[in-house]
């Protein structure tokens, strides 16, 4: 049985021979349904070498963060491509990141909604966009807008120092009629960020993304929430709390957003926090590493074979071997966690630390979407004797989503330009079968 995607690790596709037990057929089928839904803000970051007159001129202020209008971002824009001082045009966005980094895990298809314009011309930020994301991500269901997405300028002055400038131009104006009711309830999780959900007043993203939402819950499609900056969480943490408690099946986050959410600075204590509220936390830690967090069935938790770790929670990793199920699911819950330290030490330099956190979610949706493509084609398979939510083990889910992470900070770039290497020195030790 082969998930989407052509990692020959043994620890995602186990076995390597068709099974004339099962439909050939029926299999194919299965496979086209195995996908995830994200939203996003699409936004393009773009990179220029400038002087400090050109900052004067557009009045940007130097070594700081400016929202800029459309009128100002489009001179800006211009100036910088009739001069030649653009670096790199990427396409951005937490989510758009996310899709483009699990399409190419995985091999298999995403779908993104958000708004794109619908006039695009060769060159320009929106055809960067299209040219940077994975063929492999759905466009079809992007709005067209009547004006630009959102720009993301990085000006780069003489010794390096950074200014930025903002635009969200249409990226916000996402609107209901555009949530694909069916395409979110045959999905196999909803992606969504912290910025969609407190969206800008008069801009109708809020109620697309909370629709989608309520979409993904009538049908039970898990729900993934990356909260994105730990700003906008500390405006109204109790908020944040009630709506992941409503709403969310798994939190993604750093510790710095932990903290806003939950008070406590470990990110141990903080994900486990946050299990009050969701049923799976990852936290991303930088140099710690990263900390996920989950509740299983007593019945099923299974004890580590590793080294028993100190903490907040003394040996807290004790059943990480275990599989993690949502809280509803369980007869008795209890929780697990589990952490690992960053792949092989961290990258020796780090240009960019901007999407280690994506890459790590888009592995964890790797194996979400593996286990629920698998119940789909095998539902009689002892993997399946009860609803859980990945198809490995936590400890197994921590290990793929920090090799991730290394992977994308390796290269100083948020969207992966290729999958993980076939054969990974990391993952000597399988454990599929717990």
């Amino acid at each position: 049985m082969k998930f989407p995607g052509q990692r020959k690790s043994k620890h995602y596709f186990p076995v390597d021979r068709r099974d004339p037990l099962i439909s050939q057929s029926a299999v194919l089928a299965e496979r086209g349904k195995a996908y995830v839904v994200g939203i996003d803000q699409t936004l393009v970051d773009i990179e220029a070498h400038v002087d400090l007159a050109f900052l004067e001129r557009y009045g940007l202020s130097r070594g700081h963060s400016m929202l800029i209008s459309d009128d100002v971002a489009e001179q800006i824009y211009d100036e910088l491509k009739s001069n030649n001082m653009v670096v790199s045009e990427f396409a951005g966005g937490t989510i758009g990141n996310t899709m483009h980094n699990y399409s190419v895990l995985a091999d298999s298809h995403s779908i993104l909604l958000g708004v794109m314009s619908q006039d695009i011309r060769i060159g320009s930020y929106a055809y960067r966009y299209l040219c940077n994301t994975s063929s492999r991500v759905n466009l079809d269901y992007l709005q067209p807008v009547d004006g630009p997405v959102g720009r993301c300028f990085t000006f780069i002055t003489e010794g390096g120092e950074r200014s930025f400038g903002i635009n969200a131009g249409k990226m916000d104006h996402l609107d209901v009629a555009h949530i694909p009711e069916t395409i979110i309830k045959e999905s196999s999780a909803l992606v969504i960020t912290a910025y969609l959900v407190r969206g800008e007043d008069g801009t109708p993203m809020k109620d697309a993304a909370m629709t989608a939402v309520r979409y993904a819950r009538e049908a039970g499609v898990p729900v993934v929430l990356t909260l994105g900056t730990r700003f906008v969480i500390e405006s109204d943490p109790q908020w944040w709390r009630d709506f992941i408690s409503e709403n969310v099946t798994v939190l993604a986050m750093n510790e710095e957003e932990g903290e806003a959410l939950t008070g406590f600075s470990d990110p141990l204590a903080a994900a486990d926090k946050a299990l009050d509220w969701a049923d799976m936390v990852l936290c991303t830690a930088g140099p710690v590493g990263l900390y996920m967090a989950a509740y299983t069935e007593e019945d099923f938790k299974r004890e580590t074979t590793l080294p028993l770790l100190p903490g907040v929670i003394p040996e807290f990793n004790m059943y990480e071997f275990s599989r993690p199920m949502t809280r509803s699911g369980c007869r008795v819950p209890k929780r697990i966690y589990s952490h690992i330290s960053p792949y092989m030490g961290g990258p020796e330099k780090i240009k960019n630390t901007n999407g280690a956190g994506d890459g790590a979610l888009s592995a964890v949706l790797h194996d979400m979407v593996a286990n629920a493509y698998h119940r789909s084609a095998v539902p009689n398979s002892a993997k399946h004797v009860a609803e859980f939510l990945t198809y490995s083990s936590l400890s197994q889910v921590c290990k793929y989503a920090n090799r991730v992470s290394y992977e994308v900070l390796a290269q100083s770039s948020p969207r992966l330009s290729r999958g993980l290497p076939e054969k990974e020195d990391s993952l000597e030790e399988v454990y599929w079968e717990r």
